[in-house]
């Protein structure tokens, strides 16, 4: 929940989103489709190239994940409607661009809280978590540009294909360039006592 409330600030608040998020909005305007619905495709998609990265098939991870990505996907449209409901979109720009980074560094600490716990998580953030540390050596903020590739190449194709640009702005920037130092300065401020148990096996 306070991943999606986080989202759906910045999403309300339109000075830009987390990327993942952006690429979302993006594909949910070129189709005509409910963000939701998208968020929760993509999301199911991204489950599946985790057991690849894995090595092997975690049943247990990938319904977990899936069961993720469901809820975050029915906060995300009920957030927003709050939200709109409570004329954030019309609030004059100093006040969304905050609402905006305030929203991305929400989601940002939850996503250090979760990846810790490693019970279940966002299959996005399960991605970056088994590239820091099966791949990279456990670095966070490198875990987070290689996985901001695909969302990237979302974004070009939506681009191209439909002439427009939704949810991209100033927070998004700072999505990119803050998310994984963010996620490791909470991993030592929020909760220092919850350390990481990642896992690649049951």
């Amino acid at each position: 929940m306070l991943n999606a409330f986080g989202n759906a600030l910045s999403v309300s608040a339109n000075f830009g989103s987390g990327i993942w998020t952006a690429a979302c909005v993006n594909i949910a305007n070129w189709l005509h489709g409910d963000v939701g619905l998208i968020l929760f495709i993509v999301g199911v998609g991204s489950a599946t190239l985790n057991q690849f990265l894995i090595h092997h098939w975690d049943a247990w991870r990938w319904i977990g994940e899936v069961c993720f990505i469901a809820s975050f996907s029915y906060f995300i449209d009920l957030f927003v409607a709050l939200f709109q409901s409570w004329g954030l979109p019309s609030l004059a720009a100093p006040w969304r661009l905050l609402l905006s980074i305030l929203g991305v560094t929400i989601f940002a600490i939850s996503i250090s809280i979760y990846q810790r716990a490693n019970l279940v998580m966002h299959p996005n953030d399960d991605t970056s978590n088994i590239l820091r540390f099966l791949y990279l050596d456990g670095r966070a903020t490198l875990s987070q540009f290689v996985d901001f590739i695909p969302p990237i190449l979302m974004l070009v194709i939506c681009v191209l294909g439909t002439h427009q640009l939704y949810s991209v702005n100033v927070a998004t920037i700072y999505s990119m360039l803050f998310n994984g130092v963010i996620i490791a300065a909470t991993d030592r401020w929020v909760l220092p006592s919850l350390h990481h148990n990642f896992r690649a096996h049951v």
